[in-house]
């Protein structure tokens, strides 16, 4: 009897994890913004999303801008000792340990205009 009782209860916990895994996986990011609502800016437009004094803190990657105004790990948009408003391409793909994966965390906003 008590076989059947932890089998029964290592099934419906079994379950809730695997339930768990497929909400959580179907959660992948942000829901992406529309292409006609994707803003454009320069560098220079960039640099005044730094995260400073209550301002929106932005990045650019390979083009694209990404907020991160609201990842706690871009505090008054700064990280590891990077600061919003950049173009941070390079740091990005050559220097960060995680690469461009977190970025999927991040909602993708606009494009840099050249």
């Amino acid at each position: 009897m008590k076989k059947m009782k932890k089998r029964r209860l290592m099934i419906l916990f079994l379950t809730f994890v695997m339930a768990a895994c497929l909400f959580l996986a179907s959660c992948g990011g942000p829901e992406p913004v529309p292409e006609e609502d994707l803003i454009e800016l320069t560098l220079e437009e960039l640099a005044e999303f730094d995260g400073q004094d209550g301002r929106p803190a932005y990045i650019a990657v390979d083009g694209a801008i990404y907020d991160v105004t609201n990842s706690t790990r871009w505090r008054n948009g700064k990280h590891n000792g990077y600061t919003a408003g950049n173009d941070l391409t390079e740091e990005i793909k050559t220097i960060s340990p995680h690469g461009v994966s977190k970025l999927k965390t991040v909602p993708m906003i606009g494009r840099l205009k050249e």
